[in-house]
């Protein structure tokens, strides 16, 4: 099995999607558990002065004001895991919560939170067991971290609560350690406080989502090309010259994809009907530049994700000199605006989609298709209800595209009294992205069987690998009407799955 080390300099992407995806194993390395030793020093020594140090011998937040007494610090790090596991709604999904946990245990071997090596090994182990401690959909305002979804982790550290063992059996926490041997932690100064402070949801939730997104992107240059060539649209708009007198390079990518699939196609440019265009339509002529601004803005989050990858948020911090400092980064404000701008990017990549689409059923705008790529249209209704389907997931996708983090909702008596709202802006992001994936399989459904339909030209022969290969995933092809939400459901699990990228480049080689 793949093992990822951690380290002192932080993770990179690929890390966090082997571990929260992929069930790799989390070592330590022994620079880590070095730093983790050094900081922790530092904090025992700070401890035992009788200057208050917030978090390590005062209350939290607030409560700050109050010096703690050394015989009750102990139990103040229990009761901040457990007043703040105060979660409620649906569990998030494995991949998130592993995600999550896999980010704090980063953030805790960097050697700037002061906890003992053995607290950030105790999450490694449980995270090499397959437990996964239940963490509920509400509870993160996105600012002193993701507070109730790390605490709930944290929770499960201390044996307490309920967790998920590896066969999916929801067992209590403690039964779960013990069959695995691993002993729960009891907490010192500031080690619970070490545990929540983090961006680690939103975080690992924006990774999770740039690796579907770029599936997606290029999924979407492939149905768009497949719906130009069934339109019967020319291809010139696509040529590198054009993008390169506007030089973004997403949309130059997106164009490249584009033509990389129409390579040796019959129908493009041909306007083989009674009515010539000049121009085709915004929604087939500006594939490229809609969808390329998304891969732009993926690439600021990608920017963002890596800064944040290789941060220590926590707070306060050790410093190198020895200082234990209490700071701002744990305001989740950095990680929930690109959230946001992808939800947004994604909502309109959606939307120019189904506009495709529903040109594709359209008998006076698809240039002599049978209407609703109808059998026998009247008798059939052929894919008029798939583009209803599509258009609602639309709809949701610019409901889910309002910010969340231009909200703020004050908390902890006015102390916290600005918040990013960063956790929510990720859950969206989860469902938006969700939503893209069946309209972009919807718009390949609906353009395979319009190609289908065109009989007498032959479609380019990476648009006839993405038909052949969809048919033999259950896609149906064209004929009388029948069951769809199967061949919908097909046509989903061929796009999520990646299946459609990689037939496409077994003909056009790599896209971009």
């Amino acid at each position: 099995m793949h093992t990822v080390v951690v380290g002192t300099t932080g993770v990179t992407a690929s890390d966090v999607l082997a571990v929260a995806r992929g069930g790799a194993r989390v070592e330590l390395s022994g620079e880590a558990v070095a730093a983790l030793a050094a900081a922790r020093e530092v904090v025992e020594a700070l401890a035992a002065k009788p200057e208050p140090v917030y978090g390590v011998s005062t209350g939290f937040g607030a409560l700050a004001t109050r010096h703690i007494s050394p015989e009750l610090r102990g139990r103040l790090q229990r009761n901040i895991v457990r007043s703040h596991a105060a979660g409620m709604g649906p569990r998030v999904e494995r991949e998130v919560v592993r995600a999550l946990m896999f980010l704090r245990l980063k953030t805790l071997c960097s050697g700037h939170t002061g906890v003992r090596p053995s607290v950030a090994q105790t999450m490694a182990d449980i995270l090499n067991a397959g437990i996964t401690p239940v963490v509920h959909e509400f509870g993160s305002l996105g600012c002193s971290g993701d507070l109730a979804p790390l605490s709930h982790c944290a929770l499960t550290l201390m044996g307490e609560g309920d967790a998920e063992g590896p066969d999916g059996d929801l067992r209590p926490a403690a039964e779960l350690l013990a069959a695995h041997g691993i002993e729960p932690v009891e907490l010192r100064e500031k080690e619970g406080l070490a545990l929540l402070n983090g961006t680690d949801g939103m975080l690992g939730m924006l990774i999770m989502a740039l690796a579907d997104l770029d599936n997606l992107y290029k999924s979407a240059d492939i149905t768009a090309a497949l719906s130009l060539e069934a339109l019967l649209g020319t291809d010139k708009v696509l040529a590198p010259e054009l993008h390169a007198i506007r030089p973004h390079p997403g949309q130059s990518a997106s164009a490249a994809n584009m033509l990389a699939v129409l390579k040796g196609s019959e129908l493009t440019g041909s306007h083989q009907d009674d009515a010539p265009r000049v121009q085709d339509a915004y929604s087939v002529r500006c594939a490229p530049q809609v969808a390329g601004a998304g891969r732009d803005t993926m690439a600021h989050a990608r920017l963002v994700a890596d800064r944040e990858l290789a941060s220590a948020v926590d707070n306060p911090v050790v410093l190198s000199d020895g200082r234990v400092e209490s700071n701002g980064n744990f305001h989740g404000a950095p990680v929930a605006y690109v959230l946001d701008f992808l939800a947004i990017a994604a909502a309109d990549l959606g939307s120019i989609a189904e506009r495709r689409t529903d040109r594709l059923l359209d008998k006076n705008r698809s240039h002599g298709l049978p209407p609703f790529l109808a059998d026998d249209p009247g008798v059939d209704s052929g894919l008029m209800i798939a583009q209803y389907t599509q258009a609602a997931l639309v709809s949701e996708m610019k409901r889910l595209a309002v910010p969340a983090s231009a909200d703020s909702i004050p908390s902890s008596a006015m102390q916290e009294d600005h918040v990013s709202m960063g956790w929510s802006a990720a859950r969206k992001l989860r469902t938006a992205v969700d939503n893209l994936t069946r309209i972009v399989a919807i718009e390949l459904y609906a353009a395979t069987r319009a190609l289908e339909l065109r009989t007498g030209l032959t479609p380019a022969p990476a648009s006839q690998a993405a038909i052949t290969a969809a048919r033999a995933a259950g896609v149906a092809g064209p004929g009388p009407d029948r069951f769809l939400a199967p061949d919908l459901a097909a046509a989903d699990a061929f796009v999520r799955a990646g299946r459609l990228v990689a037939t496409v480049e077994t003909v056009t080689g790599p896209l971009a």
